[in-house]
């Protein structure tokens, strides 16, 4: 019997331990996932072109509504998000006020 309560312990914490890190592994607390190969390409292109240039900082999918978003530092210092559909056109600009570590760089002191 303590045999049998011992293997069905350990079974338990083994499960959820594996449960724990899948939750951990799978929730990492935003959906801010960069793009890649022709998406990233595609999605630059189309970010730089609506600016008239500049410096892409951070690509992501699905941010705001949009299908992705590409931040881009302009030459004057500034940066913003360009919002794009699936097909790379933009359905919005908007200014990116993100302090260090993608935190809200406004304060409400």
């Amino acid at each position: 019997m303590t045999r049998k309560l011992a293997l069905v312990i350990a079974l338990v914490l083994a499960l959820g331990s594996l449960a724990a890190g899948i939750a951990v592994a799978g929730g990492g607390g935003g959906d801010d996932q960069p793009l890649t190969g022709s998406t990233l390409e595609g999605a630059t292109a189309a970010a730089l072109a609506h600016t008239g240039g500049g410096t892409v900082v951070e690509t992501e999918v699905g941010d705001d509504g949009s299908a992705y978003g590409v931040e881009i530092r302009l030459d004057d210092g500034r940066q913003v998000e360009v919002n794009l559909d699936e097909a790379f056109g933009v359905i919005g600009q908007e200014a990116d006020d993100d302090g260090p570590n993608d935190q809200d760089g406004s304060s409400d002191d």
